[in-house]
């Protein structure tokens, strides 16, 4: 039995290993290709690696197609974003460790939003938002997507795992409600904060529909919105293509590559009780 467990171990490791060297290929590809030149990837005889490196294509990105405004404009979105990672927490906080009237149905209806897909509702938001005066704006771009029904689930997942005794002991102590929330209850929630931290990043890094509708200004693009007009205007230009794809892709695969365990562990943390 032993060495059939061995066996079968062994199988299901080079299964996995082949599959995700395949899954990997893809990815190698746009990176290497964004080092060509055009005229080398449309080549008949096309090679893995580049024969000449060149950084002209990420130089032509940022010098001519403006991309180093859509960066600025992702980051900043994407750390305005991390304002909403700690208002779900505090609301998690709340319906975990707090009584006020109709609480259980407040937070059925905040799960029931999760059952309502998102393009049902960009056109009111759309028409909120332009007689507030906020299209073209950082703060309607991201205010739509602040707090989330996801996100504030997990965190009273997690909130709901932990005995309230150990808050009124700080409570007994003459800490506020506020001390203890930022001094107590966000120390301790580091892996789902971790969790929250790492989707938070990948949403705003990929925000590109709702930011095409509210923003009619270029100087408010993000990468996803620059990456699809540099496919319109630059079909031909596969390395330009390739360059811009790469430089989406890969931030986002050295976050997760890092964080990763977190997510697993967070996820595990948010479900137990």
């Amino acid at each position: 039995m032993i060495n059939i467990s061995k066996k079968l171990k062994i199988t299901i490791g080079a299964v996995l290993g082949l599959w995700g060297l395949v899954t990997v290929i893809p990815f190698l590809w746009m990176i290497l290709s964004a080092f060509k030149t055009n005229a080398e990837i449309v080549s008949t005889q096309p090679n893995l690696f580049p024969s000449e490196w060149t950084l002209a294509n990420f130089a032509e990105l940022f010098q001519r197609l403006n991309f180093d405004v859509y960066l600025v404009n992702t980051a900043i979105i994407t750390l305005l974003g991390f304002v909403g990672l700690f208002l779900n927490a505090m609301a998690g906080f709340a319906f975990a460790h707090y009584d006020f009237k109709f609480k259980n149905f407040l937070f059925i209806l905040v799960l029931a939003t999760m059952m309502i897909p998102g393009q049902v509702t960009m056109i009111p938001v759309y028409l909120l938002l332009n007689q507030m005066g906020l299209t073209n704006t950082y703060l309607g771009i991201v205010l739509p997507g602040l707090t989330g029904a996801f996100g504030i689930f997990l965190f009273r997942q997690f909130f709901s795992s932990i005995s309230e005794e150990f808050f009124e002991a700080a409570r007994l102590d003459g800490a506020s409600d506020f001390y203890v929330f930022f001094r107590v209850a966000l120390p301790l929630s580091k892996p789902i904060i971790a969790v929250q931290g790492i989707l938070t990043f990948i949403a705003g890094w990929n925000s590109f529909l709702w930011p095409l509708i509210i923003a009619n200004d270029q100087s408010f693009y993000t990468l996803s919105v620059g990456l699809q007009l540099l496919q319109g205007q630059h079909a031909t230009n596969f390395a330009l293509q390739m360059a811009g794809a790469a430089f989406m892709v890969v931030p986002i695969l050295i976050i997760f590559i890092i964080f990763q365990k977190y997510i697993l562990s967070g996820f595990n943390i948010s479900g137990g009780k």
